[in-house]
């Protein structure tokens, strides 16, 4: 769906008095908005043409630690300057930040103003181009799920994140009555979204105390990902306003479900979805199984795009609804992938594996990756697996751990090929950074496990 200002709107707008901050941003590493407040007259004037950042917002870990070991920004190279380039056809009023404008910005070199390969964006927007060349646009969804809580992040934080408060007290799945205690923050939700030009559908309550879904209509990858970055910002600035604090950790307690964030997938050809065949099986056509395929072939290699930090892969538990097993079924959701949609128009392919820490640029991408790279081996997905698959021990296996993710993509020839040698090399080095930095910190556990009896 297209952002819902242009460039004489925002004019006419800024001249009435209604607009007088216009937010650009680039999405980040981790998935994060990151940019500049500029007054609305300046943006006009100039910014819109571009502005600049530090390189080293592509080359920062969560904390924003200036991480060594990237072959693109460090401290020999002098932490230059990033173009930051407005994308004109993302700028749009923001309704729960009063006289605020936001426009999202592609990442570009300071000297050629080449697309910098490793910024997400860019990443992704790399393999819709290879899509579309093949004659397919790619049609994405994403349902992000998140923990609501009555504490706020200021009260959060300067405890030191105790044990939070969910705002329902028990599984609201579904439940009318169940989620009416977090409504007023959901409604804002959903309506500051909406009126940012997101066409949210709905939300729900989720499987466990707490937590909440909310779903945006199926658009094409790039402004699906660029709607997930937005939501997960709106979401937090509607909950912080109203006193509240969210979550999007995949598994925010281990005696909690995990947060998931679920990737629709299908590919387009006139405005016709190429994944259907109605005198094929399941309604799946050649070019969705090879789709698929590609998928399940290269899984592994690109679960550290779906899972992207430590805590990631304790969300991969058997009987909270999180896969263990990258196989395919029939709407089954103890599979890795699901087929929605089976035997309609609409037939697609739900990727179940990531969680709602990822970043949507670099998950899509990894997906679409191999994807189209199953359509042009012309592989096959073999039959659907059924059944309670996280008993089934001869399927294959996510990765159990974020060092086995890492060595996947690091031995990857095909995301070496598709993506780039130095960006499969610099997302290496940010999750090589995250498992150091585990291993040298003692965690709550340790500490009450062996306090007394070591």
């Amino acid at each position: 769906m297209p952002a819902n200002l242009t460039l004489p709107d925002l004019a006419t707008a800024v001249a009435a008095g209604e607009i007088d901050t216009v937010i650009t941003c680039i999405c980040d590493m981790q998935g994060r908005l990151q940019g500049k407040r500029f007054h609305a007259q300046h943006f006009l004037d100039s910014a819109h043409e571009e502005t600049h950042c530090c390189n080293y917002l592509l080359a920062t870990d969560m904390e924003m630690v200036t991480v060594p070991g990237y072959a693109a920004s460090s401290w020999a190279r002098g932490y230059g300057d990033y173009v930051m380039k407005p994308d004109l056809a993302t700028l749009r009023r923001i309704p729960w930040a009063p006289g605020t404008a936001l426009v999202m910005c592609d990442v570009l070199d300071h000297h050629s103003h080449a697309p910098v390969p490793h910024a997400p964006r860019s990443i992704l927007k790399r393999q819709i181009e290879r899509a579309r060349a093949m004659g397919f646009e790619p049609m994405m969804a994403t349902e992000l799920e998140f923990f609501l809580f009555e504490e706020s992040f200021a009260q959060m934080f300067d405890r030191g994140y105790p044990a939070p408060t969910p705002m329902a007290r028990q599984n609201i799945d579904y439940s009318i009555m169940g989620s009416t205690r977090d409504e007023p923050i959901m409604r804002a939700i959903r309506n500051g979204l909406y009126g940012a030009g997101i066409p949210v559908e709905c939300s729900k309550g989720e499987a466990d105390a707490g937590q909440e879904e909310i779903n945006a209509k199926y658009s094409d990858a790039l402004d699906t990902a660029d709607m997930h970055a937005l939501i997960k910002l709106g979401v937090k600035q509607i909950a912080q306003d109203h006193g509240a604090s969210v979550t999007f950790m995949a598994k925010y307690d281990h005696a909690r479900a995990g947060s998931s964030s679920h990737i629709h997938q299908s590919l387009w050809q006139g405005g016709a979805n190429v994944f259907y065949d109605p005198a094929a099986e399941h309604g799946m056509s050649r070019v969705m199984r090879h789709f698929l395929a590609g998928q399940l072939a290269f899984a592994r290699e690109i679960s550290y795009f779906l899972a992207p930090y430590i805590n990631s892969y304790k969300r991969f538990c058997v009987g909270m609804f999180a896969p263990t097993k990258a196989v395919w079924s029939l709407d089954n959701r103890t599979a890795g992938f699901r087929i929605c949609g089976e035997g309609t128009k609409s037939v697609r392919v739900e990727c179940r594996i990531g969680g709602a820490d990822l970043n949507p640029y670099l998950a899509c991408a990894a997906l679409l990756a191999a994807g189209l790279e199953g359509i042009e081996q012309m592989l096959e997905p073999g039959a659907p697996v059924s059944g309670d698959l996280y008993q089934n021990d001869a399927a294959q296996s996510i990765p159990k751990s974020l060092d086995e993710a890492a060595e996947a993509l690091k031995d990857s020839e095909v995301l070496a090929r598709v993506f780039g040698e130095e960006v499969v090399a610099h997302y290496y080095r940010a999750a090589r950074w995250e498992i150091e930095e585990s291993h040298r910190v003692v965690t709550d556990w340790e500490r009450a496990r062996g306090f007394e009896r070591a």
